[in-house]
């Protein structure tokens, strides 16, 4: 599953570059797939999903740091375990029940974000 950071954030920042994926941006950012990632032009994720890697997307939160699922491996393939809960100071960067991953599929979106 996904990490999600919850609202209890202070924005303090600790998170973002841990992140091996480029998969944590500061609250009313705009953010891209390819940011962090080999992913460039139109690309389609393997459960179908097209998207265009370069195009700029609206911020999934304005008020504090967030994490793009679809980039999120729970650091597999990188670490032993997820850094943005590692360092933070208020334990808010927490396992996304609504989206349940398994290591495979985290290793294989690894392999895909950086091919």
């Amino acid at each position: 599953m996904a990490i999600i950071i919850t609202d209890e954030c202070i924005n303090c920042g600790a998170c973002e570059p841990e992140c091996p994926n480029t998969a944590i941006y500061e609250g009313a950012v705009d953010w891209n797939y390819s940011e962090g990632t080999t992913l460039r032009g139109n690309v389609q994720f393997p459960g179908g999903k097209e998207v265009d890697a370069d195009e700029e997307q609206e911020p999934v939160s304005d008020e504090y740091y967030f994490i793009v699922a679809d980039k999120c491996t729970e650091c597999k393939g990188f670490h032993e375990e997820p850094q943005c809960a590692a360092v933070c100071p208020v334990d808010c960067c927490v396992s996304d029940e609504d989206n349940v991953e398994t290591e495979e599929e985290l290793l294989s979106k690894q392999r895909f974000l950086h091919q």
